[in-house]
């Protein structure tokens, strides 16, 4: 039986590969050293690409692969995929959302506790030796009974809402579009941030969203506001909160993902009142393995009808 030829953007793990094998011939674009002359010669061979949300579809692959019909991204993000020029041309772009909404939200809380309880300095204060030596630690700020404020409402962004109202929260929120929910709904980041002491950001990537969380919204958040960020870095800006934090306009910040990753700016590491973390909100074992089979089932659903089980928005009328 033919296979069907696939390019892998990036890696995969050895169970997607195995799930793969009986159906598709898989080439990795990384493997090749003279990546043009390899696009050159073979792009137009494939008609389904497989990637992740941080690589996407670079420019040169997309130019070279004029018989594309599908792309399979791990990742619920896609701000590297130009998914409304492939709408346009009925190429099917698929994604993996909703199998990590309740690890990201418990991210969420993870650094939304660590950065309010002080746990990085606080643990450090009992390994040192400094509670013998100095007594105890300086008392902290609660997570009850807050005033969050969500920044994107989606999937993801309800998740955490219903985390938020365990401790009490009186739930805020900036969106494209009003959500029939209780909570209050916003037009601007800026209005959102002035109302609340904890600003979450959890909206897609891409142009439209890029440094929605400026100085201003920062400014309105206030010196005893908390900022977190589990969505894409290229959401904030990245200088203004160093800024920000460095003068305590805000009281703290809790990251997982900055504007040029895998560098995360000095000034950021130096700092107690900030927690960081390697962009791993979906970095379990159960979540990635789950990511990883809804990609696969993506394109097997799609070499069986053209269709795709988890398209993304732009992309759901095809």
């Amino acid at each position: 039986m033919t296979k069907t030829k696939l390019l892998q953007i990036g890696g995969i793990t050895d169970r997607m590969r195995d799930a793969l094998a009986p159906d598709f011939d898989i080439d990795i674009l990384f493997d090749h050293d003279d990546r043009a002359e390899f696009l050159a010669a073979n792009g137009a061979d494939y008609p389904a690409i497989l990637t992740n949300g941080h690589w996407g579809v670079p420019d040169d692959v997309a130019d070279a692969t004029p018989n594309l019909k599908v792309v399979s991204s791990y990742g619920v993000g896609y701000d590297a995929i130009d998914a409304d020029a492939y709408a346009a041309r009925g190429i099917k772009v698929a994604h993996t959302p909703d199998v990590l909404n309740d690890e990201v939200a418990d991210t969420f809380v993870m650094l939304w506790l660590a950065v309010s309880r002080e746990l990085i300095p606080s643990d450090r204060h009992a390994r040192s030796g400094k509670w013998e030596a100095d007594g105890n630690y300086p008392l902290t700020r609660t997570v009850q009974n807050r005033r969050v404020g969500i920044l994107g409402l989606g999937r993801i962004g309800q998740t955490i809402a219903d985390r938020c109202e365990a401790f009490g929260a009186e739930i805020h929120y900036h969106s494209r579009s009003r959500k029939d929910v209780a909570y209050t709904y916003h037009e601007t980041a800026k209005s959102c941030s002035e109302a609340v002491e904890v600003l979450v950001a959890i909206t897609p990537g891409g142009p439209e969203t890029r440094h929605m969380v400026n100085a201003e919204v920062l400014e309105a958040l206030g010196p005893d506001g908390f900022f977190i960020n589990v969505a894409r870095g290229s959401v904030c800006d990245e200088a203004a909160l160093v800024e920000a934090l460095q003068h305590g306009k805000i009281a703290g910040a809790g990251l997982d993902v900055f504007e040029e990753e895998p560098k995360i700016p000095d000034a950021l590491k130096a700092m107690d009142n900030v927690v960081l973390t390697p962009h791993v909100a979906s970095g379990t074992h159960e979540t990635r393995q789950a990511m990883g089979d809804l990609v696969v089932e993506n394109l097997q659903q799609w070499l069986k009808d053209g269709s795709v089980k988890t398209p993304v928005p732009e992309c759901r009328d095809l």
